[in-house]
């Protein structure tokens, strides 16, 4: 699953009515990223079924809503790993503060993503990132 970019295109031949209920839902996704987000909650927020948000998605995007709030979720703890500040961040408590609690799925999903396990994410972070001097 290649991660969709959040650039806002749409797919020719989309509706303006499915083109805003998928703003709708996104909007929604990315301001409760920290938590699973039920389809049938976004149903209810964008108003429409779960045939009519899945189509709209398609419609739209060309996936689903599910693999939609899948990849916003990666790209959020990707972008968390990226910019981890502290020794003392993993890639666990990362992925379970992002609702991922399968860690080894989580680290399937996130290599099929990205091309890079979550973990090489990290490290790559934490050499790029200036070494800050302990105080004696």
């Amino acid at each position: 699953m290649a991660p969709t970019s959040r650039s806002g295109q749409s797919r020719p031949g989309a509706s303006a009515s499915q083109k805003q209920a998928v703003a709708r839902a996104e909007a929604y996704m990315r301001t409760h990223t920290a938590s699973r987000v039920p389809l049938s909650r976004l149903c209810r927020i964008v108003g429409l079924s779960e045939r009519g948000l899945r189509n709209a998605f398609y419609g739209v995007r060309g996936i689903s809503p599910k693999r939609c709030i899948l990849a916003e979720r990666l790209r959020d703890v990707r972008s968390a790993l990226s910019h981890s500040e502290t020794s003392q961040t993993t890639v666990a408590s990362i992925a379970t503060e992002y609702g991922f609690y399968e860690l080894g799925r989580f680290a399937a999903t996130y290599k099929e993503a990205f091309g890079e396990t979550p973990s090489g994410t990290l490290r790559t972070s934490r050499k790029a990132a200036p070494q800050q001097s302990v105080p004696s």
